[in-house]
């Protein structure tokens, strides 16, 4: 996974990636490309936590929970819709579902801004 954010100074992120559940209740652990991780992620109704290192830091919402782990909003609901080949529409991203069955996403962020530039890849378990 990868985030670019065309922000001032431009703002990159990127990580491997294992994501469970779904969007009401799921799990996202980030990790570096030595194996060290970066983050843990968990999800419920009423109930989001972000753990890095040793401290647990609990948010409002999934994704204020995404958007303190990598810096960007990205829409977790859609997400599992993209990776899933749907073409799930949020007001200011495009998604280019044409490599998903290649195990590949890009999704743009245009607005509001700054940009951001979102790209997975990936494999099914």
């Amino acid at each position: 996974m990868s985030l670019r954010i065309d922000s001032e100074p431009v703002q990159t992120f990127s990580a491997l990636f294992e994501l469970r559940g779904a969007p009401r209740a799921g799990d996202l652990t980030l990790t570096s490309p030595i194996g060290s991780t970066l983050a843990q992620l968990h999800w419920s109704p009423g109930e989001a936590l972000l753990k890095d290192g040793s401290k647990t830091r609990r948010f409002d919402s999934v994704d204020a929970l995404i958007e303190a782990a990598t810096g960007a909003a990205i829409p977790v609901a859609a997400l599992f819709g993209w990776l899933a080949g749907r073409d799930e529409r949020v007001p200011g991203w495009r998604p280019d579902l044409s490599q998903i069955g290649a195990g590949r996403l890009q999704a743009t962020r245009d607005a509001p801004q700054p940009r951001a530039d979102l790209r997975i890849v990936f494999e099914r378990a």
